[in-house]
């Protein structure tokens, strides 16, 4: 009996070690391809390796909805597109695609925009993912 508490041990650790590497905290930074220097974002689509289409594309394989909108933007130091999409379920996705190599970086589930365009994020429904696939 005890070892099979200690094999259920190690393969509880060895789960949760790797679910820490796939699924991290709201506030972990994530790391894409292209680093951005400078506040220039008149520069952002001259730096991007991947096309508007691609990103779009990446987005919509991670999350099935309406693109509602996409721009090219600086997070945590590396340029990503950020794919707006609405949800059956009526909620906002905000999907981070790298722009250098169209890997999904990071998905936030926003509650509903307001009109006033202001957003309120639900971090109960993050998901990240870092490194390689």
């Amino acid at each position: 009996m005890r070892k099979t508490g200690i094999v259920i041990g190690v393969a509880v650790a060895a789960l949760l070690a790797i679910g820490g590497l796939a699924v991290s905290s709201p506030q972990a930074k994530l790391t894409g391809s292209i680093a951005v220097k400078g506040n220039n974002e008149a520069g952002y689509p001259g730096m991007a390796k991947v096309s508007l289409d691609e990103a779009i594309q990446a987005a919509l394989q991670a999350v099935q909805g309406k693109v509602l909108k996409v721009e090219l933007e600086d997070e945590d130091g590396y340029l990503v597109y950020g794919v707006e999409i609405a949800k059956a379920d009526k909620q906002i996705a905000d999907v981070k695609i790298d722009a250098g190599n169209a890997k999904l970086l990071k998905i936030d589930n926003d509650r509903n925009d307001g009109d006033d365009g202001e957003e309120s994020e639900d971090s109960e429904n993050e998901h990240e993912e870092g490194g390689e696939r």
